[in-house]
């Protein structure tokens, strides 16, 4: 692993297995608390490539942009309100 920057690392090369299959690896999952049976989204620009984030850190986020949550909003009263939307 190289940290490259403020809270910026390259953890090295992973290889794609036949069914397409990467192995995250140890410093990555440590450092990003992904733990087995843990959801990760796979994201993708064509141009800028591949990200992989973790759903829960992405759920703020995600609500904000189908506008259940207002950015002021704590996460708490975005869970209630998305049980309630359901």
């Amino acid at each position: 692993m190289a940290k490259i920057g403020e809270d910026k690392y390259i953890f090295g090369m992973v290889k794609v297995g036949e069914r397409g299959q990467i192995v995250i690896p140890l410093e990555a999952r440590k450092i990003f608390d992904i733990k087995p049976g843990d959801l990760v989204l796979v994201a993708g620009d064509a141009k800028k490539g591949i990200a992989i984030a973790k759903v829960e850190g992405m759920k703020k986020y995600a609500m904000q942009l189908f506008g259940v949550l207002d950015s002021d909003k704590t996460d708490e009263e975005a869970d209630t309100k998305s049980t309630r939307t359901k």
